[in-house]
């Protein structure tokens, strides 16, 4: 196998994480990483600089995160990026596996990574599992208001913007709402945006 490279990869969730961010590309580059690819988004959602990186390395190449949960969104989602990486002959290394480092390079690491991943997911799944259930017990005590609305309060100014001729991109960035949010407003003081 010929030589490779360390390449890095960063994500935070959101972009409220920025020190959470430049953290792992500090980390990243003082590992070694000759390239890094960042991103601020959604575990679940789209994540183009994932693909990015994993169209980029090529056999030799070591992939390093910082962490577990910056790269796999579960036991399964990591056997399969490990599985497409081992396939182009690239190592997977996350640099803080409960204070050491672990690689897919030999059989010990990948046992030990499949096994973490499905602990963390266990969980994640027994956090979720609680949350649900604190939730089921706030409601049935008459507790639980739920998320405040945060668009409904905009909806006068997003009808203002519109009327004054911005585009509703424009106007759910100003507001910091969303497009859909933007729509709704308009849709219910009778002005039909087309999406």
């Amino acid at each position: 196998m010929a030589e490779g490279h360390l390449i890095g990869y960063a994500r935070t969730s959101t972009t409220d994480q920025q020190a959470g961010l430049e953290a792992q590309l500090r980390d990243l580059k003082e590992a070694g990483c000759r390239k890094v690819f960042s991103e601020q988004a959604s575990a679940v959602g789209v994540r183009p600089q994932l693909d990015a990186v994993l169209d980029y390395c090529r056999e030799g190449d070591t992939i390093c995160v910082t962490k577990l949960d910056r790269l796999a969104r579960s036991a399964r989602h990591l056997s399969e990026l490990v599985d497409r990486l081992e396939a182009k002959g690239v190592t997977l290394r996350i640099m803080n596996f409960g204070g050491d480092a672990v690689d897919t390079r030999g059989a010990t690491g990948r046992l030990m990574l499949n096994m973490f991943a499905a602990m963390a997911q266990f969980e994640r799944e027994m956090m979720l599992e609680r949350q649900r259930e604190g939730i089921e017990k706030a409601k049935s005590e008459g507790k639980y208001k739920g998320r405040k609305p945060t668009a409904r309060p905009k909806a006068d100014d997003a009808v203002k913007l519109f009327n004054e001729g911005k585009r509703v991109a424009h106007i759910a960035k100003e507001l910091g709402i969303g497009r859909g949010s933007v729509y709704r407003a308009l849709g219910a003081a009778g002005i039909n945006a087309a999406r």
